[in-house]
């Protein structure tokens, strides 16, 4: 189901622009003096999460325009057709059908008229029963030693929801298992996650939807020899190593038993498969229960975005605040704020989330697009921000929009200074968005510069995120949430959500490049001068170093 094209000349959107210049020389105090009840008015509850999107700089009529332009976007038949397992990766023509990950085992969701949750359900099974023995000691290695350290070998969407996840969710993990991640291509990566485990008591779980990426191949490999040189013995090895894969028959090919092997489907992308087997290792780390429980969270906030009034619907509300602010009013980044030390790797899953599925610059019929589509989502955790980036924040002279998460609950629940905590980040939406006009200084202000330099101008907007407790079923909801936002931003800019073409050209290159510097050879194409000389650098650095090794010897 096809998109309006170019968004930009639609009536909703030409009125949106119209309006913004009449909201933007307002003031976001002033709206509050206005409407005593804004905060309460301007907030949502669902999915165990409150949204307070007050703090943006919109009126009733800029929300209503809005959720105009959602319907003219025919925002509520792409919702439907996503579910409805339709082809809504147009470039692939694939199904993005993450939502059947964490459908109730009494759900149906059909892809090519076949129902998919038995499948789905099957795997899960899988799942449950391995990590049960991994947790139990019933999996040993190739020795007989129990596993206690669990390595996660993968990349993009093979690792950084996954890491995440297990980050997020330490808490409710077992404190005597270490889990652990290799991505990098980097030899440092791998060297520095395995130097001080036992081989012998290391699980490996390779994760790569086709089986082909080189990052992962290139740790798997490094994985084995690591392995082999101490146990020696290559059917023991096998007990160490598990896949998870779309492409079963390359997993097998490459060694793995088939026993050994977990299949993920190609209507699910990578960045949108944390629920799927490349979740394994946090299934591993933190029990099948607790799993089952953040796949619940996942579906109370599918559920909520598939049936919800757009009016009172959190991931198309939140979504429509990015529209607004990147769109209308020219903010092009968005910094993400989790007050919560175990959310502290959550910006950079949003990062490749959003900026992986909305970096786009065609439309979905391949017509460039004639508005901005994603901007720049990064962050960190707080208080840390605060004394890092929060300058720029209040007093910079580009606007950024912020997503302030947290909760209401410290975890684990004897933590210190939850309270101080919620505060500073209570305090830091309210600083951004009413700021301090001249004459509040609370310091000396016996001279105008002095004034001037205090100054906080405020009129800055803000989301604010609140669950009562982080738990694997807020966690779930939350990381829905922001998908269900990335979807909705994409039709909005009727861009595919679900592709990923750009990352391509450069793996292209790359083994062009590497094939070049293996044969000795500054080979780069075209009148690329410029790589051309760098790879000669780096040969003839390799040049004098192997001459001097020969004279050492």
């Amino acid at each position: 189901m096809g998109g309006p094209g170019d968004v930009s000349r639609t009536h909703a959107w030409q009125t949106l622009l119209a309006h913004a210049g009449e909201v933007r020389p307002q003031h976001v105090l002033n709206l509050f003096q206005l409407d005593p009840e804004r905060g309460p008015r301007l907030s949502v509850e669902a999915a165990g999460w409150y949204l307070d999107y007050s703090k943006n700089r919109i009126t009733t009529r800029t929300l209503d325009l809005l959720l105009r332009l959602a319907r003219a976007t025919r925002l509520p038949a792409r919702i439907d057709a996503m579910f409805n397992g339709d082809p809504v990766n147009v470039s692939e023509g694939r199904a993005a059908l993450h939502v059947a990950l964490r459908m109730p085992a009494d759900g149906s969701v059909q892809v090519d008229g076949r129902d998919v949750v038995p499948e789905v359900q099957r795997v899960l099974r899988r799942m449950e029963r391995f990590a049960g023995r991994v947790r139990s000691g019933a999996w040993r290695g190739g020795t007989g030693k129990r596993i206690k350290n669990v390595v996660n070998l993968g990349i993009g969407g093979s690792a950084v929801g996954v890491s995440m996840a297990c980050a997020a969710l330490q808490h409710y993990g077992r404190p005597d298992m270490q889990f652990r991640f290799v991505s990098n291509l980097d030899g440092a990566d791998f060297f520095h996650a395995t130097r001080d485990l036992d081989p012998r008591e290391t699980l490996f779980i390779v994760c790569s939807k086709t089986f082909q990426t080189l990052e992962t191949r290139r740790n798997a490999a490094a994985a084995r020899a690591w392995c082999q040189e101490d146990i020696q013995d290559e059917s023991a090895v096998q007990a160490h190593f598990v896949a998870v894969t779309g492409n079963r028959e390359a997993a097998i090919q490459a060694g793995f038993a088939p026993e050994h092997v977990f299949d993920v489907w190609d209507w699910v992308n990578g960045r949108y498969s944390l629920c799927s087997a490349m979740g394994l290792a946090l299934m591993a780390a933190i029990g099948p229960a607790a799993f089952r429980e953040m796949l619940a969270g996942f579906h109370d906030m599918d559920a909520h975005f598939l049936s919800a009034p757009l009016e009172c619907n959190l991931p198309v509300l939140h979504a429509l605040m990015a529209v607004w602010n990147n769109n209308l009013l020219g903010s092009r980044s968005v910094a993400v704020l989790p007050y919560e030390h175990y959310l502290r790797c959550f910006p950079s899953y949003v990062q490749q989330l959003m900026m992986e599925s909305n970096g786009k610059s065609v439309t979905q019929d391949g017509a460039p697009v004639a508005c901005h589509t994603s901007p720049i989502y990064w962050g960190a955790c707080g208080t840390n921000g605060q004394h890092s980036f929060h300058q720029l924040l209040h007093q910079g002279s580009q606007i950024v929009p912020c997503d302030f998460i947290g909760f209401l609950s410290p975890l684990p629940p004897s933590a210190h200074g939850h309270e101080e905590l919620l505060a500073n980040m209570f305090a830091q939406a309210q600083a951004l968005a009413f700021g301090r006009p001249l004459g509040e200084s609370d310091g000396p202000a016996d001279a105008q510069v002095q004034e001037g330099h205090r100054r906080v101008q405020g009129n800055r907007p803000s989301n604010t995120l609140l669950a009562a407790r982080l738990t694997p079923r807020t966690l779930g909801a939350l990381v829905a949430l922001y998908e269900h936002s990335a979807y909705t931003q994409g039709v909005i800019w009727d861009i595919d959500s679900f592709d990923q073409w750009g990352v391509e050209l450069g793996k292209t290159l790359a083994v062009h490049i590497a094939q070049a510097l293996a044969a000795g050879q500054a080979g780069a194409p075209g009148p690329d001068s410029s790589t051309r000389t760098m790879m000669q650098k780096y040969l003839d650095d390799k040049t004098a170093a192997a001459m001097c090794a020969t004279e050492r010897t």
